[in-house]
């Protein structure tokens, strides 16, 4: 599906690293200014792939539907920078950015748009997801509702150290040691790869990895030797050992946003009892939230769904959840 951002701009610049943001605006029909819930959307890919475009666009159309300004992020890719101070500082100081006046002062030249600061929330998918509820603690103002996809989350759960022989049979055989490691000499920071963990490639085709990259390589190889966590969070081995910074089930408090997860029940790369014990948190400490569990789907199914489908309808319940706590945009 073909869907072009109304336009692109620069929220962050980091050690060399020009960080953007895609922005989509709802039609309307008035010449008047008026205020919209703005939604984030970020895209997956195990904190080191991916970019601003891999994200399913049938999505942000049906925000736009609801009148919503969708922002569409990317973020520094790891392992050049560890989690908590490339891609969770970065959407971080997105959301800053938008409650600091910035994206008004862009959308003043972009029709009779602007920002409701009020009715900010934010979704993503697989690390996207993750990066999402990031914005529910240890924020200045956190966004008022949460939409995780299947998100990694749990990150004391021994599967976080479990090698996944189904990934490892995708990989070729003797990847040197020296040539994976050429994902840390990327310099400045890439903040988008050529291919997603979604499959996605840059003209959107669904396509494998390349493993004649390195970062695909380093990739790839992390999450089939159960070692996704040391690769992009080194602090953990340090100064974090319980992921207590970056993990959000340990960041669960009587004040987190309302939120909701949709998870599919087939997914063997976060598997679904790590989004049931954020559920558990959640609902233990009294927060607004639900959970959409969808049958016979595998981790990003978000990419390949079919609108219309039974997929299609279930999670869109996450949607319906975001505009019953941020309302629709005004047309």
């Amino acid at each position: 599906m073909s869907l072009e951002p109304s336009l692109t701009v620069l929220y962050k610049e980091a050690n060399g690293s020009k960080i953007t943001t895609d922005i989509y605006l709802p039609t309307t029909d008035s010449t008047e200014k008026k205020k919209y819930p703005v939604v984030i959307n970020i895209h997956g890919g195990a904190f080191m792939l991916g970019h601003s475009r891999m994200v399913s666009m049938p999505q942000i159309t049906d925000c736009l539907e609801r009148g919503w300004i969708v922002l569409v992020p990317n973020h520094r890719l790891c392992p050049g920078v560890n989690l908590l101070e490339g891609p969770m500082q970065d959407i971080r100081d997105l959301l800053s950015w938008v409650h600091d006046g910035h994206l008004d002062a862009v959308l003043r030249y972009e029709g009779p748009y602007s920002a409701d600061l009020g009715n900010v929330a934010a979704f993503g998918t697989s690390s996207g997801g993750t990066l999402a509820l990031g914005l529910g603690f240890n924020v200045p103002k956190p966004v008022k509702a949460i939409l995780s996809l299947y998100g990694a989350v749990h990150f004391t759960h021994p599967f976080w150290k479990t090698p996944l022989p189904h990934v490892q049979a995708k990989l070729p055989p003797n990847l040197e040691d020296s040539f994976l490691r050429k994902a840390y000499d990327e310099m400045p920071v890439p903040t988008d790869s050529s291919v997603s963990l979604e499959g996605q490639s840059e003209s959107g085709a669904s396509k494998g990895p390349n493993f004649s990259r390195p970062r695909d390589a380093f990739a790839f190889t992390q999450i089939a030797s159960g070692n996704v966590l040391a690769a992009i969070y080194p602090n953990s081995k340090t100064k974090d050992p319980t992921f207590q910074a970056v993990d959000p089930v340990q960041n669960v408090g009587s004040e987190f946003p309302p939120t909701y997860i949709v998870h599919g029940l087939a997914d063997t790369m976060v598997p679904i009892d790590l989004s049931r014990e954020l559920f558990a948190r959640l609902k233990r400490e009294g927060v607004k939230c639900g959970m959409t569990e969808v049958p016979d789907e595998e981790h990003t199914f978000a990419a390949m769904m079919k609108v219309g489908s039974r997929t299609w309808w279930l999670q869109r319940e996450g949607f319906d959840f975001l505009e019953g706590v941020i309302g629709k945009g005004t047309k």
